[in-house]
């Protein structure tokens, strides 16, 4: 498990999960998700958590202007 922050505009960098995961968000907002598919743009609501399988690699941007912050949870076997 791992809590994310990110000032407006920051971004993870590309990168490829070896597991499948959950994300939780702490705060309203977007984050723009960069894919080899094309961008998304996902609206993230407090109480409202997704999950992604293992392997997409993707870079996330923080599209908002304040501080974003959200819980990943990694699905381990």
């Amino acid at each position: 498990m791992t809590e994310w922050r990110f000032a407006a505009g920051a971004e993870t960098g590309w990168h490829r999960h070896a597991h499948d995961y959950v994300v939780v968000p702490i705060s309203d907002g977007q984050l723009l998700l960069e894919t080899s598919d094309g961008d998304i743009t996902a609206d993230l609501k407090v109480g409202q958590s997704y999950n992604r399988s293992q392997g997409v690699e993707h870079n996330v941007i923080n599209a908002n202007n304040f501080e974003f912050a959200f819980v990943e949870l990694e699905l381990k076997a």
